[in-house]
């Protein structure tokens, strides 16, 4: 269950990474997950405290399909962690894992859902219900226009 937290918004300066997951670890029993898309993870050195993430929380991270890696792990991250072939995992020492996920992105533009409607065609799954009756009642995007 996903639940919004505005713990970051509330917080006085900067917000880092390390001082949430220390928020909710603190707070929250059980395992807690960090979702990152993959151009944010290759970058995680750069993070404050980077080194102690990952004994805090599992992490998943979205990655596009068959993105060509060597590995997955940032070299500066590989001492710490080992590949579990069994259940094919990376797992920290600390125990915590990073689970890799492949997403297909939709390919979902304003210019695309414009071309559909000037088409006649269906924009459902591509824009929220809303959005979509909005488009239709108002007349949107009808033929000659751009």
């Amino acid at each position: 269950q996903f639940t919004p937290s505005d713990v970051e918004l509330r917080r006085p300066g900067k917000s880092y990474s390390i001082d949430t997951i220390r928020h909710f670890r603190e707070r929250l029993n059980g395992s807690l997950y960090f979702i990152l898309g993959r151009d944010a993870f290759v970058e995680i050195e750069s993070w404050k405290n980077f080194q102690n993430l990952f004994s805090l929380s599992n992490f998943i991270v979205m990655t596009r399909p068959n993105l060509s890696q060597v590995s997955p792990i940032p070299r500066v991250l590989a001492p710490a962690f080992r590949y579990d072939q069994e259940s094919s995992e990376w797992v920290h020492i600390s125990g915590n894992k990073i689970f890799f996920k492949e997403i297909n992105f939709l390919d979902i533009s304003s210019t695309k859902v414009r071309e559909l409607v000037q088409a006649g065609k269906s924009i459902r799954y591509l824009v929220p219900p809303e959005v979509e009756a909005y488009i239709e009642k108002h007349g949107l995007y009808q033929k000659g226009e751009v």
